[in-house]
């Protein structure tokens, strides 16, 4: 699915403004991502990229301006709030994947299940569900060190959307990877992303990963510039975007 000019944002960032000390990381910053949407945001190292993704997945709070997950205010949240919010509505794929190392396949993607009150029996039945469709039949009960680059980052997607993830956030998900190993994981992400109606967000320095979105966003000398692509009613505001980190 991708969205239309009549389809509202299922995340929606408003005058995002962060600074860490006297640098200025966002400033007022927009953008929205609707439903089945992707989204590359690229930009030199220190552009700001990484802050942004970390206040629209509510890791740090802005210093003023608002997030809005499906019409939620989520910036303003208790942190207990803002932790169960993440591993429910958020899903999440790293540079390195970052599974438990001492755990299989199954209970990795199984784990936030778990966590959510979920009897292992059936968070394990539900993860399972997850490996034929990524490639990864036959792969359950290995554990992190037995699985290669690809495999793990294909554990990890199905990690992110074994809850129901609504946004899927992923900093650079192909750095650590080959490039032919990189396309196959971005193009899963992309599309099991889509299958599943929810949004995705890829910082990503790669020209290559980010043709797989829908959209690219540059972050570049203190500007938000719109890409290629399709975008949403209220989406991403061109020059208003900071610099650093």
């Amino acid at each position: 699915m991708n969205p239309t000019a009549s389809t509202p944002p299922v995340l929606n960032g408003i005058g995002l403004s962060k600074s860490f000390g006297s640098t200025r990381a966002l400033d007022a910053v927009d953008i929205a991502v609707g439903a089945g949407e992707s989204v590359a945001v690229m930009g030199p190292s220190g552009s700001g990229k990484s802050t942004l993704l970390h206040c629209l997945a509510n890791i740090e709070r802005p210093d003023s301006g608002q997030v809005l997950l499906d019409g939620e205010r989520i910036d303003q949240l208790r942190e207990p709030d803002r932790s169960e919010l993440r591993r429910t509505r958020c899903g999440f794929v790293f540079q390195f994947g970052q599974l438990l190392p001492e755990l299989p396949a199954v209970e990795n993607v199984a784990l936030p299940l778990m966590l959510g009150g979920m009897t292992r029996r059936e968070a394990e039945r539900n993860a399972r569900q997850w490996f034929a469709p990524l490639g990864l039949e036959g792969k359950e009960d290995s554990r992190p060190g037995q699985l290669s680059g690809g495999q793990a980052q294909r554990v990890a997607i199905a990690r992110a959307l074994v809850a129901g993830a609504q946004v899927v956030f992923a900093d650079e998900p192909t750095g650590a990877l080959d490039q032919t190993t990189g396309q196959e994981v971005i193009r899963m992400l992309v599309e099991v992303t889509r299958t599943q109606n929810a949004a995705l967000v890829v910082v990503t320095h790669d020209q290559s990963v980010a043709r797989w979105c829908d959209r690219t966003v540059q972050v570049r000398d203190g500007r938000i510039v719109r890409g290629a692509g399709p975008s949403v009613s209220g989406s991403v505001g061109a020059g208003t975007a900071g610099v650093t980190r």
